[in-house]
């Protein structure tokens, strides 16, 4: 063997090692294993109560009424869900809701691009300054202005068509663009760190063809942006969707409210039947949940842009 040169102990050798590696391998460390029960833990923790929501929706009250809300035991059905779909009228709520939620999250994603794009792509004395000052909006509490913006949605006018109470509050309008004011810093972040990533070359290459600025960000940036815009349009329909301070303080109207705020219509003056509710509170995230299925894949690669870049 020693004449042909074949050295017959280098396969053996690493088959070792290999096997040394995989037994290394399935030895628990401690590390480990309080790793491994912490995210346990916590998986637990956050979906303790949304199974316990989706048990409490399934039964009756008189069950739990009888037997406790931590029991087991008494009927199961989907009647508490039938029931809240019909008394809080959640087809005309839905419908409230989309009528807020769409228009607000394209205008957030559509103007968060242009000040991305031209703090991003451009050099000039103020972009830094814009983008802190887009930045750092967000960084003002919602509660702090309510009083200066509760007044000052009632001196904007409006004309009649767009609302019969002939100013901002209490319309569409103004949630709408109350929204848009606190989403679109958030978003101008986001993208304008991501638009630097993208190589120069290909703006100056297309500057040289002749593409004027509204072709290089339409043509060749916003499509490179598609993963970083279906993130934040999944993330941004969940915060919109989710609103409740807004509607309860911008709307009086309770007919014109969102379904975040149609949940308080199950709850009666002197009982209140947290079954229904929670089948109630079920029924209103639908939507999201199926957003998020919906854009999954893109909502993942999103968030994991750049992650492996050094």
């Amino acid at each position: 063997m020693a004449a042909t040169g074949v050295d017959v102990g280098a396969p053996r050798t690493e088959a070792a090692a290999l096997r040394e590696r995989a037994r290394r391998a399935r030895r628990l460390r401690p590390q480990r294993v309080v790793l491994h029960a912490f995210l346990i833990a916590t998986v637990l923790i956050w979906i303790a109560p949304l199974a316990w929501t989706v048990y409490t929706s399934l039964r009756p009250y008189q069950d739990t009424f009888r037997l406790g809300y931590f029991s087991i035991g008494g009927h199961y059905g989907f009647s508490n869900f039938s029931h809240a779909w019909s008394q809080a009228d959640l087809v005309r709520f839905y419908g409230n809701t989309l009528i807020v939620t769409v228009p607000a999250v394209v205008l957030t994603l559509l103007l968060s691009s242009f000040v991305a794009f031209a703090v991003s792509r451009f050099s000039w004395k103020l972009n830094v300054a814009v983008l802190i000052v887009f930045t750092a909006g967000n960084l003002l509490p919602q509660q702090v202005i309510i009083t200066p913006l509760y007044r000052l949605f009632l001196m904007i006018p409006l004309p009649a068509w767009m609302n019969p109470s002939g100013t901002l509050y209490d319309s569409y309008w103004g949630l709408i663009a109350i929204h848009v004011a606190f989403q679109v810093g958030f978003c101008t972040f986001v993208l304008s760190n991501y638009m630097r990533t993208i190589p120069h070359e290909l703006t100056e290459a297309a500057l040289i063809d002749g593409a004027s600025v509204w072709r290089q960000f339409w043509r060749i940036i916003m499509p490179l942006c598609r993963p970083a815009l279906a993130a934040l349009a999944t993330l941004e329909f969940i915060f919109v969707y989710n609103d409740f301070f807004w509607a309860l303080v911008l709307i009086s109207t309770g007919d014109k409210r969102p379904i975040t705020s149609a949940l308080a219509n199950l709850q009666g003056l002197y009982f209140t039947d947290d079954n229904l509710i929670a089948a109630g509170a079920l029924l209103a995230a639908l939507p999201t949940l199926i957003v998020y299925l919906t854009l999954q894949r893109q909502f993942v690669r999103g968030l994991t842009l750049g992650a492996t870049k050094g």
